[in-house]
């Protein structure tokens, strides 16, 4: 059953337009999404700067006492929008609830850059991380963190990357291009399966690419050589089965993975904290796994 704050923020966003309408216009809802997050209250940071990882750009955030590492955060936004600026304020509370400096990244979006650009940006700031992060100041285990499309760059840089990260949290990641799992017929709220093959046709730059391991990443050889990971899913998500199917598959190749379902919510609701009571509970939980494994 949908928890109350998620029926209210179903109603609150009733009449926004959806990415499916004919008359969306991708440039004009980044623009607006960056100015309402920007309106947001934020958190100081001891430590906040844009910082170019090799072409990529990047906002590296430090908080005060940060032990040593990285966490390389992959925002959500179905690949297509949202930005750094537009997690902002939800990338300061985690990296100050998670003692560790938080390396946000702006990988390439479609539809002007499709796959395979960003994994390759995210590709390309790891190596980055490499050369740099001892005089960055940040030298020490990296870890990758991403919500829903973030998510799966996220899984897909684990992947490319064998034995590079500490840890991977994935918070209900998108992975499945084809949609075929029984939670897109069941928990449509808020977030129609329609919306979800339009974002996927917007990434992929062939029909080719919905079956490639490094944009589908459950169909990867490689699920086996991932670091201890959190797969986090919200009960009324049209991705929750697929997020959960990942778990499973994790479990069984061995890999030390925890999968926590959290009853009530919708997707998207990680960064809302002054939405969603369990908002704030999960970036804690995220911060307890990475000062655990990193």
């Amino acid at each position: 059953m949908l928890f109350p704050q998620a029926r209210r923020a179903l109603e609150s966003s009733a009449d926004e337009q959806s990415v499916i309408d004919p008359g969306f216009d991708v440039v004009a809802a980044r623009a607006a999404d960056r100015e309402a997050a920007l309106a947001q209250p934020r958190e100081d940071v001891a430590e906040v700067r844009d910082v170019d990882a090799d072409g990529v750009p990047c906002r590296l955030y430090r908080p005060a006492d940060a032990r040593p590492g990285v966490v390389v955060h992959l925002h959500g936004g179905g690949f297509v929008l949202n930005d750094v600026d537009v997690h902002d304020a939800a990338v300061r509370m985690f990296a100050n609830r998670a003692g560790v400096a938080v390396l946000s990244v702006d990988f390439r979006r479609p539809p002007e850059d499709r796959f395979p650009a960003a994994p390759d940006d995210v590709d390309t700031v790891l190596a980055w991380l490499g050369a740099h992060a001892e005089a960055e100041g940040i030298a020490g285990p990296v870890s990758v963190h991403g919500d829903s499309a973030g998510g799966n760059l996220a899984l897909v840089a684990a992947l490319r990357n064998p034995g590079r990260l500490a840890a991977v949290v994935l918070i209900y990641p998108f992975l499945d291009p084809h949609g075929s799992f029984g939670s897109f017929a069941t928990e449509t709220h808020g977030f129609d399966p329609r919306e979800a093959a339009w974002y996927w046709e917007q990434y992929a730059a062939t029909p080719a690419d919905l079956d490639h391991p490094d944009l589908a990443p459950l169909r990867s050889d490689r699920l086996g050589t991932l670091p201890p990971t959190l797969v986090v899913t919200a009960e009324h998500d049209p991705l929750r089965d697929e997020g959960e199917h990942l778990a499973a598959r994790l479990a069984e190749e061995g890999v030390q993975v925890v999968g926590t379902r959290y009853l009530g919510q919708l997707h998207g609701f990680w960064r809302h904290t002054a939405t969603y009571d369990a908002a704030e509970p999960l970036m804690w939980q995220v911060a307890g796994f990475l000062r655990q494994h990193a």
